[in-house]
């Protein structure tokens, strides 16, 4: 039994029938362990079950009956269990609903409830469906992970002590989570398109699921425009990924790219998406990021690229949301249409922004434009504080090279 490839594929929806069941993230995820390390110890000796995601269900569900026991709450729990009791017999029904064509998505909507603030649900989401660390997920919403780790215990708290229903929402209730929903597939494209750690710049995996779960988001909602938007957007920044590092591994940035190398079928596409999405009306933060990366995308070599109309689409975007990290791509934006200098004005404002002091891409962005001022100290200071903030390898290692590039005073 491939326990690894058994957890990739079945724990997202093992944990989410347990805490349907049980009412408790924090139980659910204990006894989820603990049902993992009897597998550990049974299987290898007698044999994996025919089905083991049935087997990993009940063994975590008498675990917590016997926990519930000891700690003297069983009586509590009692009636709630026994109500789902028999969805252990009928695993593969345990969000069973013909409206959804995709057992991940189910889940996805069945996590995002508008009890929680939009952040919590997509915190919890990302961590207990799609396995993103809290240290990741921390570094798309620019918190800290003790920030990040406090959020998801007053989530779950929440969850448990006001009895919120973990269960699959009405199709009527389907917009009212959509926003949620889109938000955590959009941050597991983001994650494997830069990936906040490691030795990789891309995880190709994680932007493949994304791409796949938007195709799917697409399908059960085709009236909804933004959907197509988000599709577009993605598949308009992943037709880039072969030309985003070298052969040994090294970024490239975006006006030094191949774009040979881009692929013009995912740019076809995608840019097709993002006018679908406009004329049905689409107005929404995923539209004008897609009308964004259509621009760069189709632009045929670097001095193409339309920066006035970027520019005027990063402004628009950040009216309808304001993002401090769509400031700092705005002021970049700002600095290629016009000059420099006005760009490093937006970005020397935000240097203040308490939300943006760990987010290495701000000094990032600084150090380059003051590298075409020809501000070389300055730049050299930028490219340290940066250096110092990137957790990615890629990254650092292009910055240590543009580092060593600035002329020595």
């Amino acid at each position: 039994m491939d326990f690894e490839k058994l957890h990739r594929e079945e724990s997202g929806r093992v944990l989410s029938t347990l805490i349907r069941l049980l009412g408790d993230f924090d139980l659910a995820e204990e006894m989820l362990q603990e049902a993992y390390a009897v597998a550990l110890q049974k299987w290898p000796a007698e044999g994996a079950p025919a089905n083991p995601r049935a087997w990993l269900i009940s063994t975590a569900r008498h675990k917590a009956i016997d926990r519930l026991r000891r700690d003297h709450r069983f009586e509590m729990k009692r009636d709630e269990i026994a109500r789902n009791a028999d969805s252990t017999a009928r695993p593969a029904d345990d969000f069973g609903d013909a409206m959804f064509p995709d057992d991940r998505l189910r889940l996805i909507f069945t996590c995002s409830h508008p009890a929680l603030a939009t952040d919590a649900q997509v915190a919890l989401t990302l961590h207990t469906i799609c396995g993103l660390t809290t240290d990741e997920i921390s570094r798309s919403f620019l918190v800290s992970v003790a920030t990040m780790s406090q959020r998801l215990v007053r989530a779950k708290r929440k969850i448990r002590d006001a009895n919120i229903p973990y269960c699959i929402p009405a199709l009527e209730d389907l917009p009212d989570r959509l926003d949620a929903a889109m938000l955590v597939v959009y941050l597991i494209f983001n994650e494997g398109y830069l990936a906040s750690t490691g030795d990789a710049l891309v995880r190709r995996e994680l932007c493949a699921e994304a791409i796949r779960l938007g195709r799917v988001l697409c399908e059960l909602m085709p009236r909804e425009a933004e959907p197509r938007a988000l599709l577009g957007l993605m598949l308009l920044h992943d037709s880039r990924c072969d030309a985003r590092t070298s052969a040994d591994g090294d970024l490239i940035v975006l006006d030094e790219q191949d774009r040979t190398l881009w692929h013009a079928e995912q740019i076809r596409e995608g840019t097709a998406l993002t006018e679908s999405a406009l004329r049905g009306g689409s107005k929404g933060p995923y539209a004008l990021q897609a009308s964004i990366a259509a621009l760069h995308a189709n632009a045929q070599t670097a001095r193409d690229t339309d920066w006035p109309q970027i520019a005027a689409l990063y402004a628009a975007l950040l009216a309808v949301n304001p993002s401090p990290v769509i400031e700092v791509n705005w002021a970049v934006a700002v600095a290629m249409a016009r000059t420099p200098d006005q760009g490093l004005a937006l970005l020397d404002k935000l240097e203040s922004r308490e939300k943006l002091s760990e987010f290495h891409l701000l000094p990032a962005a600084r150090a380059d434009l003051l590298r075409r001022l020809g501000k070389s100290a300055e730049a050299a200071e930028a490219y340290r504080r940066a250096l110092a903030l990137a957790t990615n390898d890629v990254e650092r290692r292009f910055l240590r090279r543009r580092l060593a590039q600035l002329p020595t005073q």
